[in-house]
């Protein structure tokens, strides 16, 4: 609510400024009333409308209004009409010249107006004692009141350049998010290549065998043709998966053989060399699966003991369990490190990685700390095309 009658009010300046000279009107209202002014009333009326009434556009035109208001002034001592209540709108245009405009104008302001206080000082008021205390008095005020402009001046710069500071910074995470995104996608698309690429050649090769045998052994063609028939199939699915990660080049990374499930063995060799104690079990019985099925299930394992790696501390363990259902198989990798304790420097992306490498197959992963320490990745990858999520 205040936030919105804030942004009403800040298209609203000469509105919002009628209504903080107010008090003011009551002030010249009071003074009106009261007996022994030394000038007629439509006097008093007209020098106090002249003075108060440039406040309506005191900060759509700061500059002007203060000269305004400053003229009408000096005009009113060079007359030697006295002081009225209405002079004191020469503080709030000081006020706004301080906390709108460049330093050197508001310096200006702030001579001018102690100009003004040094006339009217030797000007309306008699005695030595008293001039020096009324000179004095004026002076704390204008000083004030020019200090308490410049101070709200440096606050809204200060406060525009935090405002500005977290734009960019939202704009440069989201921008490494994207190149984190785009530069994962594009490695799925490079394995996903490697993979077609693969059954491709599979094609191409039992093509040729069965061209020659299919008119000497007909049972081999056969065989042959069975299986570019289930070979297509599963590079046409590849393919339609990988229309959604296009990449714009191909000049990064070489089209070696990817790993698969039965390297799993040899990344938990190499992670024991590392220094952490790891236990790898598989349960159920192991299902045939598409390349690029074992390469995902390949890399989110991989992911995760590099996260226990990083985070985990010096005394972590962790455990990798397999497990082949008949429609799905679950990867959990857990471990007893620090968990929620672990500091994140905010440049990691492995969690979405994984993820987007799960949702190409209709899967998902959920990953989080565990409820007795350590931190816990759990991946469901369907096995068949008809249990996609």
């Amino acid at each position: 609510m205040v936030v919105r009658w804030w942004n009403w009010a800040r298209g609203k300046k000469p509105l919002v400024d009628a209504f903080l000279a107010i008090p003011l009107v009551l002030l010249v209202a009071s003074g009106y009333a009261a007996d022994g002014w030394d000038m007629s009333r439509p006097a008093y009326l007209s020098l106090s409308a002249a003075l108060l009434l440039p406040l309506l556009l005191r900060r759509t035109y700061p500059r002007a209004v203060f000269a305004v208001i400053s003229l009408v002034a000096f005009g009113q001592a060079m007359a030697g009409q006295p002081p009225i209540s209405a002079d004191i709108a020469l503080l709030p245009a000081l006020y706004t010249m301080a906390a709108t405009c460049a330093l050197r104008w508001s310096i200006a302001a702030a001579v001018v107006a102690e100009a003004g206080a040094f006339i009217a000082t030797f000007a309306f008021i008699t005695g030595w004692e008293d001039q020096r205390i009324g000179l004095f008095t004026l002076t704390v005020v204008v000083a004030g009141v020019w200090l308490l402009g410049l101070y709200m001046r440096t606050r809204r710069e200060y406060l525009r350049s935090v405002e500005l500071r977290a734009e960019r910074l939202e704009r440069e995470r989201d921008t490494e998010v994207q190149i984190a995104m785009a530069g994962e996608r594009a490695r799925i698309a490079r394995e996903l290549h490697d993979v077609v690429a693969h059954n491709v050649s599979v094609i191409v090769v039992q093509a040729d065998g069965a061209s020659f045998a299919i008119e000497t052994d007909t049972e081999r063609a056969r065989k042959a043709l069975e299986t570019i028939s289930a070979t297509g199939r599963q590079a046409l699915a590849e393919m339609r998966r990988m229309l959604g990660v296009l990449r714009e080049s191909d000049d990064a990374g070489s089209y070696a053989p990817q790993p698969g499930v039965e390297q799993l063995a040899e990344l938990v060799e190499q992670i024991r060399e590392s220094g952490l104690p790891l236990e790898f079990a598989v349960e159920g019985v192991p299902l045939e699966m598409s390349e690029g099925r074992q390469l995902t299930i390949f890399r989110i394992v991989q992911e995760s003991l590099t996260n226990t790696l990083k985070h985990g501390g010096p005394r972590a363990t962790a455990r990798v369990c397999l497990h082949y259902g008949d429609d799905a198989i679950e990867i959990r990798v857990t471990d007893d490190g620090r968990g929620a304790a672990a500091r994140d420097d905010g440049r990691g992306h492995g969690l979405l990685g994984m993820r987007e490498r799960a949702a190409v197959y209709g899967g998902g992963v959920e990953a989080g700390p565990r409820p007795g320490g350590g931190f816990e990745v759990v991946a469901r990858i369907p096995v068949r095309e008809e249990v996609r999520a």
